[in-house]
């Protein structure tokens, strides 16, 4: 480190001061307990209600496993291949995959035209309808569902005398189904436009204004500029919509019980009914476990489509699209 001194006869000269040694930071006083209380107390709630569990069902998977009577015999995994020749197996991950895929594809794109109306300029009291849009999803499912049974009902339901039809909605097993994809979609579309609506507003608007200076009009800018760098948020919603929707039981239960016959049993509620209905926990435990490996492994193919640039791609070509047509512009505002 050096200073400047000024000698009697006005001219500077430098001198040399040794450097300090750097002065040592003192954590407040308590903070490393603090910090180890409490990544302690949350480690053991994961190892007690999460781990341990996890362990305690995956052994009882190759056991023929009855709580009440006290039976815990080995069985191998005699468990496994019964679930793989069940019918009702094949059923229940038919109705999984369809529950799913309806579910998902109904949130995306309803909370996708919301939101981008939402972000329209055009659109007035944006605080007011983001509160309404949201108030289904943080209402408590149960209510929510037993809501939409009274709605449902054949005889009183609002639905039916809305719409002026005739439908057994809870009870035809051609609409039993249904009548649950729609309950779900209304309960969670709030969701996806909250999260969609904050990824159109992180949007450089350059990008926008380029698009606009090209000609485009607003199918083009929403086609060729929006929805690619908007792709990795509607990623987010669809892996968080997955994992969720995996695991879909309340409203289920409460709507149709499973039925009518297997019409509506997904695979978390056949779940329930083999350990707290039937007391087979040995063979609840192994449809459990090859529902969390599914789900593990389907996000985990998310993740690596996700991470290898497959989804980003073509934002990425959005974004280089829109930096030459800036840097053109800069340039050619230069010459003049």
């Amino acid at each position: 480190m050096t200073t400047v001194t000024e000698s009697s006869t006005g001219s500077s000269t430098r001198a040399a001061r040794p450097s300090s040694p750097p002065r040592r930071v003192r954590k407040p006083r308590g903070e490393l307990t603090m910090v180890v209380v409490t990544v302690g107390v949350i480690m053991a709630f994961i190892v007690v209600l999460l781990i341990v569990p996890i362990l305690i069902a995956l052994r009882g998977s190759f056991h023929q496993w009855n709580p009440l009577n006290g039976t815990f015999t080995w069985v191998g995994l005699d468990n496994y291949a019964e679930l793989f020749a069940d019918p009702q197996f094949a059923r229940a991950s038919l109705n999984t995959a369809v529950f799913g895929v309806a579910a998902i594809a109904g949130r995306v794109v309803i909370g996708l035209a919301i939101a981008y109306a939402l972000f329209s300029r055009l659109t007035r009291w944006k605080g007011f309808f983001r509160t309404v849009f949201y108030m289904p999803t943080i209402t408590p499912l149960v209510a929510v569902a037993y809501v939409w049974k009274l709605m449902y009902n054949p005889q009183f339901g609002a639905i039916n005398s809305i719409f002026g039809l005739d439908v057994n909605w809870l009870f035809d097993s051609r609409f039993s189904l249904l009548a649950i994809i729609l309950m779900t979609i209304w309960k969670d579309f709030g969701y996806a436009v909250i999260l969609l609506l904050a990824g159109l507003y992180s949007i450089p608007e350059d990008s926008l204004e380029a698009a606009s200076v090209d000609g485009a009009n607003s199918w083009q800018r929403f086609w060729r500029v929006i929805l690619p760098l908007l792709r990795p948020m509607l990623f987010f919603v669809v892996i968080t919509s997955l994992i969720a929707y995996l695991q879909a039981f309340v409203q289920v239960l409460v709507l149709t019980g499973g039925g009518p016959g297997t019409s509506t049993q997904i695979i978390s509620y056949m779940i329930y009914e083999q350990a707290f209905v039937k007391y087979n926990f040995g063979y609840a435990s192994a449809i459990a476990f090859v529902l969390l490996l599914v789900t593990a492994a389907l996000t985990a193919a998310s993740w690596r489509f996700n991470s290898s640039g497959g989804a980003d791609r073509p934002g990425r070509a959005a974004r280089r699209r829109a930096a030459r047509r800036a840097a053109a512009a800069t340039t050619e505002g230069s010459a003049r």
